[in-house]
C-alpha cells in the first residue's frame, strides 16, 4: 500500500492574531502540487521507517520522524498494536515551506487508517502540526486558525505552477520572530476564478507576511523570487508557508514545466506542472 504526499503551497498566508499561548492565527489559501513524497506500508512483526530518496539522506539520524509519530498516535487512538514497516520515498526538499514532512505524517495516517481498519480521531493530525491537517485532507482549502479551521476553497481555475527551492532551510520559527509589524486582516475571496490570471491578479493584492522576514534571513529567497517573476508567462511569484520555496504561477501545466526547463542551469530545486488531484491511496 502507499500513498502520495504531495507539496502544500500557500497561496497566500495572512497572519492574523495571536492566540495567549504563542501560536500564531493564520488565513491561507492552500493547494498542493504535483510533486511530493511517497509513504507506503507493509504488516510487519513491530513498527519501522526505512527512509530514502533523493532527499533522505538528511533525514536519516532522525529518532522521531513524524511518520513513526503519526503511527504511533493512530495505533494508541486505535487500540492496535503498531506491527507495520513503513517506508518513506523523500523526493521534496526538507524545511521548505511546503509542508513536507506534514504531508508525509497525513499520508502515513490515511495508510494506517485504511490497514488497521480504524478512524483518524479529530483533533489527532493537529497534534502532529499545524499543516497536517489540511494535509490530512488532502485538497484545496481555506485554512484558518492554527491550522484547525479548514473552509471551502474558491473554484479553482486549470493552471500550472513551477515550485523552486534554493537549497537552503528556513526555521520557521525564526522567522515568526523576526516578523515586524501587527496583524492582517483575513482575506476576501471570491467564490472561485475563471482563469489563472484573473487568479493571480486577486492574489496579488494578498501576500505573505513570513516572505519579508524570509528573505532578511536568508537573501536567496529574494533572488529566486527575482527569477521567477521574469520567466515568460509568470502571473504571479510568491513564497511559499516559512520558506525557503516559492512559487510561480502560469496560464497552464505545460508552461510552467517548460519554465522549470528554464532555470535547471541554477542548481536549485524545481518542479514545474499543474495541481495534485485530491490525495488518496494505491
Amino acid at each position: 500500500m502507499r500513498a502520495a504526499a504531495p507539496a502544500k503551497v500557500n497561496l497566500y498566508l495572512h497572519v492574523t492574531g495571536k492566540r495567549p499561548d504563542g501560536y500564531h492565527l493564520l488565513d491561507s489559501l492552500v493547494v498542493f502540487a504535483g510533486a511530493g513524497d511517497v509513504v507506503e506500508a507493509a504488516r510487519a512483526d513491530c513498527l519501522s521507517l526505512a527512509i530514502d530518496g533523493p532527499f533522505g539522506a538528511a533525514l536519516a539520524g532522525e529518532a522521531d520522524n513524524l511518520v513513526l509519530r503519526a503511527a504511533r498516535l493512530l495505533a494508541e487512538a486505535g487500540f492496535v498494536a503498531p506491527r507495520v514497516a513503513l517506508r518513506l520515498i523523500k523526493n521534496l526538499p526538507i524545511a521548505s515551506g511546503i509542508g513536507g514532512g506534514s504531508a508525509d505524517a497525513a499520508a502515513a495516517l490515511r495508510l494506517l487508517a485504511r490497514l488497521w481498519g480504524v478512524e483518524v480521531p479529530e483533533g489527532l493530525a493537529l497534534q502532529l502540526g499545524a499543516d497536517v491537517p489540511v494535509c490530512l485532507a488532502g485538497r484545496a482549502a481555506r485554512m484558518q486558525g492554527i491550522g484547525e479551521v479548514l473552509l471551502p476553497a474558491p473554484a479553482l481555475p486549470d493552471c500550472g505552477i513551477l515550485l523552486v527551492n534554493p537549497g537552503v532551510a528556513v526555521s520557521t520559527p525564526s522567522v515568526f520572530k523576526a516578523r515586524g509589524g501587527g496583524f492582517r486582516a483575513p482575506a476576501d475571496l471570491p467564490a472561485g476564478w475563471d482563469s489563472a490570471a484573473a487568479m493571480a491578479r486577486d492574489l496579488a493584492a494578498l501576500s505573505n507576511d513570513l516572505q519579508e522576514p524570509a528573505v532578511a534571513l536568508a537573501p536567496v529567497i529574494g533572488t529566486v523570487l527575482e527569477t521567477l517573476a521574469a520567466l515568460p508567462g509568470a502571473l504571479l511569484a510568491r513564497m511559499s508557508g516559512s520558506g525557503a520555496t516559492c512559487f510561480a504561477i502560469f496560464a497552464t501545466p505545460a508552461e510552467a514545466a517548460a519554465a522549470a526547463d528554464e532555470i535547471t542551469g541554477t542548481g536549485w530545486w524545481t518542479h514545474g506542472g499543474g495541481l495534485a488531484a485530491p490525495a488518496g491511496d494505491t
